[in-house]
Parts: structure tokens; C-alpha cells; sequence
């Protein structure tokens, strides 16, 4: 084999980080994967330890390699897709972390966001931003930890402290760390801090002051895909070579990248510890009346940045987990759909999985999980079955926003995530949204879309028609709902999240 064959990703998700090689059609050359820590220091609040994550990153860098049979010398480049908004602050000079991550999840910083937005409404950054002031964004967590970490206060005031969501902090560990490592992040991760200008790609400073965070800590914002390079892998890392890092985008823009979703009008959905629904709005970003969020889809080196609304659930696969790890109704998360084949149908029984408040389109973050419609005729079964249409019913609510947004009806939908393999909930998912369904033949596409970016930026492909070309079926799932039978269910599942709301006081 030549040198340069292949491209990677490391994924850095929310529960493991995976390293994936691919080759130049697109499929999975060898795949390692490493769960980390989740640590809930007390309701609402989630952590990572970014050590561990780093330390794992390397692991599954040399596990890949090692399964292929390849050296880090056999790449052309690495891409790096992630959980975003999660928040690490740390020093520059030992690169030691100040405090554990605040993961996205986490509610920790809800009386920051409401003393922001009784000065000016949920929606007082939403113009710039494209986004509410909501616990879910990065600039309110850096706050937090400036307000609670006094080492964190005093480094910053020194001028040695450096922020990063979770891409930054991998870039620059990958790129030599203390030892001269690149602090960058890419336009997709900067435009979920909520201190970005959507319109200038730039940081704002009217934000920053608001916030009270100095702009000495962020990093230098960079297209998603950069044939300016932003620098090579230390030889002395986990690679063992010298690799151009030049691809980032956060997980949910690398999906839609993964999906080859170029066009205004495409639209993906991703099915995860959480639920992102993002379509493609073109190069002019959209302001969202329902609820949605206007993000940065992606950028490539030297052109315009394409913008998309999305929709971000916070629960979805993570209901599966929780249904294993706190109530043990099922031993691994893959026997959820026997389970709820059990019943032939939810038996009138509802979930809403509110555990930390409801992301778009209702933005409530005193709502918390209810089961609704019990009665003694309800089972274990019926219970999963729940769990399972209540992701589909939130991806609904999140396409009804969408609709009404954009004013073009959805007319299929593209999926991609872990729970994609559950045939009965993508059964349901088209017979709710009355559209087709489909799952292409690689399920990977954060990861895939990460290392297109990053080939893209060294020529490994010729542009955005050979990965479009790369994209496949693997299988359709039609509508096969009576539309009486659709709207009930629906209406219902309407009834049950409004009794999620205002359960804080």
C-alpha cells in the first residue's frame, strides 16, 4: 500500500471516542472505540474529564492503525468531529485542565442564562447567534467556570488560561500541547458558544463584554475544512507521524457533510445519545420563528459559509441507556426493540424523556420527564415501545418547526446514528412524519463527514461531487399509517409534553 491511501477521524463523542480510517470511497478501512467517565457531581450537572478523553483518544488512534495494519505515515490527513458545546478550560503552559468538561447536557448555568435573559428576553443574542440563551451553549458554562474555579479566574487574568469545546482541546493536545500545540476551532463549534456572529464568522464583542469573557482565551476561528492547515500531528503523539490536522466540524454539521446534504433543501437526522435535525438552508442563514436554531452547516477553505436550522433534542438513545442502567428493564441497549415487540402497540402509554428540560422547539428548562397514559393494563413492553416513538415524536415536532420555518415541507428524510439499526423505530419515525425514511449503507457519517473535511483540504478528493458520488442506500422505510391513526397518536403525544412543563419552580 502507498502512503496517503487513507483519511481518519476521531469522532469525540459524548459517551466514547472512536477513531475511524476510511479509504477513498467512503468505507471503513478499521474502527476503534473507547467509552469514557459520564460524572453527574449532582442532579442536572454532567461532567467529562478531559484527560481521560485525551488519553483514550490516543488509545483508539493506535488501536485503528494497529487492527489495519497501517502507520500514522499511510494518511493523507485527520479530521476531528465532536460533542459540541461541551466547554474545557485549561492552561497553556501545563495543558492541565482547570476543572472536569461542562458537558453540553449539563444545567448548571440556568441562573446565569436567566439573569441573561430577564436583561433582554430568551431571545437577546438570537439576531447575532441565531441561537436562545439556553444552558445547552458554551458561553454561559465558560462564565460558570470563571464565577466557581478560582485557579481557572486567576489564570485567565495572567493570561495563560485557553478555552476550547471539545475539538480545540484534541487539536491542540494533537498538535503538541504545551510544546507549541494550535489553538483553533472551526465556524460549526464557534457558532454553539453563543458568542459568534453568525454574519462575520467572528467572535462579538458586545457578547464577550456582556458575559464578561476575555477574548484572549478563544481560539482563532477556522473553516470547517482548511487547506491553510492549522498544523501536523507531533510525531512523538499517538500517530507516530507527522499528519495534516485540517478538518473539524461538530458532530452534528459533519453528519450532514457524511450525508453529502450540499444542497439547500437536504435535510439529515441523527439519532444519538440526543436527536439533531438539520437542513441545509444555503449560504444566507435563516432566522428560526419556531423554535429552531440557525447554526453554521459548514465551511470549506476559501468559499462562502453554508448555513442550516436545526433541531436539537436532548434525550433520545440516552432514554435507551437509561432504561438499562436505572431501571435494568433491559441488559444492552440493542434488546429494546424485541422488548417492544412484546406489544402491538405504546398501550396509550407516553414518555417524555424532559430529564434536563426540553431543547427546540419548546426551549424549557424547568420541564422534567413524565410517563403519561399509564393504567394497569401497562407492561414493561409498552413502556420500551414508549421510549422508543418518543423519539420519533420529538423528530416530529422538530419537522413541524422546520416546515414552518423554511416554508419548504420536508419530503424525505436522510438518518444516520446508533439507533438507526432499530428497523421498528425507523418504521414508525416515516409513519409519523409521512415521509420516506432512509438509512445510507454507512452508518459512520460523523466520522465520515470529519474525514471528508479533512481530505478535502489536502486533494484526497477533488470536491463536494466525488463524495456525493461516495453516498448509497442501504434501505427505505415507506409510510404505512392510516392518517387518523397519525394525528391521534400525535395529538396525544402533544397532551403528554405539556404536562412536562413548569415541573421547577
Amino acid at each position: 500500500m502507498g502512503k496517503n491511501q487513507f483519511v481518519a477521524a476521531l469522532d469525540q463523542g459524548t459517551t466514547s471516542n472512536r477513531f475511524i480510517i476510511f479509504n477513498r470511497e467512503g468505507r471503513i478501512v478499521a474502527l476503534d472505540q473507547k467509552e469514557h467517565k459520564q460524572i453527574f457531581p449532582q442532579p442536572g450537572w454532567v461532567e467529562h474529564d478531559p484527560v481521560e478523553i485525551w488519553q483514550n483518544a490516543c488509545a483508539v488512534m493506535r488501536g485503528a492503525l494497529s487492527k489495519a495494519g497501517l502507520a500514522g505515515s499511510d494518511l493523507a490527513a485527520i479530521g476531528i468531529t465532536n460533542q459540541r458545546e461541551t466547554t474545557v478550560l485549561w492552561d497553556k503552559h501545563t495543558g492541565k485542565p482547570f476543572t472536569n468538561a461542562i458537558v453540553w447536557q449539563c444545567t448548571r448555568t440556568d441562573a446565569i442564562c436567566r439573569q441573561l435573559a430577564a436583561d433582554g428576553g430568551q431571545d437577546r443574542f438570537r439576531e447575532k447567534t441565531g441561537l436562545p440563551v439556553a444552558t445547552y451553549f458554551s458561553g454561559p458554562k465558560i462564565r460558570w467556570i470563571l464565577d466557581n474555579v478560582p485557579e481557572a479566574r486567576v489564570a485567565v487574568q495572567k493570561g495563560h488560561a485557553l478555552f476550547g469545546t471539545m475539538e480545540s482541546w484534541i487539536i491542540w493536545q494533537l498538535t503538541g500541547g504545551p510544546a507549541g500545540g494550535v489553538h483553533v476551532t472551526d465556524v460549526t463549534n464557534a457558532s454553539r458558544t453563543l458568542l459568534m456572529n453568525l454574519r462575520t464568522l467572528q467572535w462579538d464583542e458586545e457578547i464577550l463584554q456582556t458575559l464578561g469573557i476575555p477574548p484572549r482565551i478563544l481560539p482563532r476561528i477556522v473553516p470547517s475544512s482548511d487547506s491553510g492547515m492549522w498544523g501536523a500531528t507531533a510525531k512523538d503523539g499517538p500517530l507516530g507521524a507527522a499528519v495534516p490536522v485540517c478538518g473539524a466540524l461538530g458532530d452534528q454539521q459533519a453528519a450532514l457533510v457524511g450525508q453529502a446534504c450540499f444542497e439547500s433543501g437536504e435535510a439529515k437526522n441523527t439519532y444519538g445519545t440526543g436527536c439533531f435535525l438539520l437542513l441545509n438552508t444555503g449560504t444566507t442563514p435563516v432566522a428560526s420563528h419556531h423554535g429552531l436554531l440557525t447554526t453554521v452547516g459548514y465551511q470549506l477553505a476559501g468559499q462562502p459559509a453554508v448555513y442550516c436550522l436545526e433541531g436539537s433534542i436532548a434525550i433520545t438513545g440516552a432514554l435507551v441507556q437509561w432504561l438499562r442502567d436505572n431501571l435494568g428493564l433491559i441488559a444492552a441497549a440493542g434488546d429494546i426493540q424485541a422488548l417492544a415487540e412484546t406489544v402491538k402497540d405504546n398501550g396509550g402509554v407516553y414518555f417524555v424523556p424532559a430529564f434536563s428540560g426540553l431543547f427546540a422547539p419548546h426551549w424549557r428548562s424547568d420541564a422534567r420527564g413524565v410517563i403519561a397514559g399509564l393504567t394497569r393494563f401497562a407492561g414493561k413492553g409498552h413502556i420500551a415501545r414508549a421510549a422508543l416513538e418518543a423519539t420519533a415524536y420529538q423528530t416530529c415536532d422538530i419537522v413541524e418547526a422546520m416546515n414552518l420555518d423554511s416554508g419548504v415541507p420536508l419530503s424525505r428524510l436522510k438518518v444516520d446514528g446508533g439507533m438507526v439499526a432499530n428497523e421498528l423505530l425507523m418504521q414508525f419515525q416515516s409513519d409519523m412524519l409521512n415521509v420516506p425514511v432512509i438509512r445510507p449503507q454507512v452508518s459512520e457519517t460523523t466520522a465520515l463527514g470529519a474525514a471528508y473535511a479533512a481530505g478535502l483540504a489536502v486533494g484526497f478528493w477533488s470536491g463536494t461531487d466525488a463524495l456525493r458520488s461516495n453516498w448509497a442506500v442501504d434501505k427505505v422505510w415507506q409510510p404505512a399509517m392510516a392518517p387518523g391513526q397519525r394525528e391521534a397518536c400525535y395529538r396525544h403525544w402533544k397532551k403528554a409534553v405539556e404536562r412536562t412543563f413548569g415541573w421547577l419552580d
